[in-house]
């Protein structure tokens, strides 16, 4: 596979403690960072060995660089990925993509029509516990598939405590950032999602932003030729030690995955059936971001496909925008 030359726009944490290690153990090289902040780009560039760094976006596309990874607030997205694409670079775009479905369909459209790769940097569908459950259950282990259940509640870091949590910052709130997520791992797996309710709260003392830190949803998801599918999700940034799971439950069984929705990859899959419980063996040692990386790569080269593609990531963003609304307005609301 090439080995690409990455541009960084936005010298966020995410970019410094997963994505650049992975983009260098793909075979990848960083060629620089772009932020809005000069003093931020150099200093970033200065601690993790990027030769080049800038403040105008402009510079960093006129790199030789074959693709970006963009890691800026949510609000930047559209208009950062556009230019990308409109420069000829691929794109790796954090979720959501955009903060309208609008905007997110106009990013694919643009990046097909350009012969371009753009992905969402969803690190769950490519998460060996995840492969697996979609793999048992297309074997129907656990026959007709009736409903599942995502537990995503965690604690939000002190460092990260910013603009996710600002109410007056578009894009910010625990939907848009956790349940997109939960979204990109139910949507492969269950179906076409086509309404959602939602309930989200402000818990946190220390949320001094105002934003709503909790949220629970349940997605109702249909199948040419199969009942319809109920699906709940639990989301927060106020939780500390309940850790995470999936459970999916079918007419002939049910399967549980613990540690199921971390950026890390030790999880447990056990299936049970009316013959009893077991464990389904899965290798976990590989890095999730590097998992995204390669397919990312072999996307580009031709002889593969991203881990959450571009109307992967439309299709996430759906589902959390629905649920925003739900929970503003108190309405169950149906996706287009």
């Amino acid at each position: 596979m090439p080995a690409l030359k990455w541009g960084l726009i936005g010298a966020s944490d995410i970019a410094a403690t997963r994505v650049i290690g992975a983009i260098r153990a793909s075979g990848g090289d960083t060629v620089g960072v772009f932020s809005g902040s000069a003093d931020r780009a150099r200093d970033f560039a200065a601690v993790h060995g990027l030769p080049n760094f800038t403040a105008e976006l402009e510079g960093l596309l006129g790199w030789d660089i074959d693709a970006v990874y963009i890691s800026s607030t949510n609000a930047l997205h559209f208009e950062q990925a556009t230019s990308a694409l409109n420069a000829g670079k691929h794109v790796l775009c954090e979720k959501p993509l955009a903060l309208e479905a609008g905007q997110a369909e106009a990013m694919v459209e643009l990046a097909e029509e350009r012969g371009l790769v753009l992905a969402a940097n969803h690190h769950l569908p490519g998460s060996p516990l995840h492969a697996t459950v979609r793999d048992l259950v297309a074997a129907g282990a656990i026959g007709t598939v009736l409903s599942a259940k995502i537990a995503h509640a965690v604690l939000l870091p002190e460092r990260l405590r910013g603009w996710r949590l600002g109410k007056g910052t578009p894009g910010s709130g625990v939907i848009l950032d956790i349940t997109c997520h939960d979204a990109s791992v139910l949507n492969p797996l269950l179906g076409t999602p086509v309404a959602v309710s939602a309930l989200a709260v402000r818990q946190a003392g220390w949320n001094t932003g105002g934003q709503e830190d909790a949220a629970m949803t349940v997605i109702r998801y249909e199948r040419d030729g199969q009942p319809p599918v109920l699906a709940q999700t639990h989301d927060s940034f106020t939780v500390g030690y309940a850790g995470t799971s999936l459970e999916v439950h079918g007419t002939e069984g049910t399967i549980r995955v613990t540690d199921a929705m971390t950026q890390d990859t030790a999880g447990q899959v056990v299936l049970t059936t009316g013959s009893g419980s077991q464990t389904v063996d899965v290798d976990c040692s590989e890095d999730l971001y590097l998992i995204g990386l390669r397919a990312f790569t072999a996307a580009v080269d031709g002889t593969g496909r991203p881990t959450a593609t571009g109307r992967d990531g439309l299709m996430a963003l759906k589902v959390a925008l629905a649920a925003q609304e739900s929970a503003n307005s108190g309405r169950t609301v149906h996706i287009n």
